[in-house]
């Protein structure tokens, strides 16, 4: 369960400019190959990424469910959600099963699939940096305050200000709010959702 200081992120794609450097700060900061031009889409090498729809920049990344599913299909508790809102990962535990890919609501997790002791990759929430009382990387290096670091209470409710404020800015919903009982990431944009490619998923969480 999370506590009241769980940390969630908010993501306003009316204000991303499509700069890619959440993209290149997330490979820094996971000694990952390349930089944000090679990275197309998620995958084994790539944490999140950046795809345009219809002008609109769209952040791809984990979600970091409150009751995630990846967590309640794995049969050898390889992932687990910590009560300050990262859902992390022990490839020491996993024995390769692939259930907490054909789990996730929204797509996330990537296997590496070219390597001999294959793992299951996704963000982490940047979890470290977490522990050492520091952003995630890709709201340090976000330089129009698209991407919000804080308490998923206070970025609700900071989401819910912006809805009220500027009503003929935003589509009037806060993806992650609700959606599969709720996500640690949330989004404003200025469109439906589903025009975005947004997953329209259930309500509910798989059970623990």
């Amino acid at each position: 369960m999370l506590t009241t200081a769980a940390k969630g992120l908010l993501i306003d794609l009316t204000k991303c400019v499509g700069c890619g450097e959440c993209v290149s700060a997330c490979l820094a900061a996971h000694d990952l190959p390349g930089d944000a031009d090679d990275v197309t889409g998620l995958s084994a090498t790539a944490l999140t990424a950046l795809k345009e729809v219809d002008g609109v920049y769209v952040r791809q990344l984990c979600r970091h469910c409150v009751t995630p599913s990846c967590v309640s299909v794995c049969p050898v508790e390889a992932f687990r959600k910590t009560p300050e809102g990262p859902v992390v990962y022990d490839a020491s535990r996993c024995m390769g099963c692939r259930y907490c890919m054909q789990a996730c609501p929204f797509g996330i997790p990537k296997y590496e699939w070219n390597d001999p002791v294959p793992a299951v990759v996704k963000c982490d929430f940047c979890a470290t940096r977490q522990a050492e009382g520091k952003p995630t990387a890709c709201t340090e290096a976000c330089p129009e305050g698209a991407t919000l670091f804080g308490n998923r209470d206070e970025l609700l409710a900071e989401a819910k200000r912006r809805l009220a404020d500027e009503p003929d800015k935003y589509f009037q919903h806060i993806y992650g709010e609700h959606e599969v009982g709720g996500t640690s990431v949330l989004f404003l944009s200025p469109v439906p959702f589903e025009q975005l490619g947004f997953p329209t998923v259930a309500g509910e969480p798989l059970p623990a």
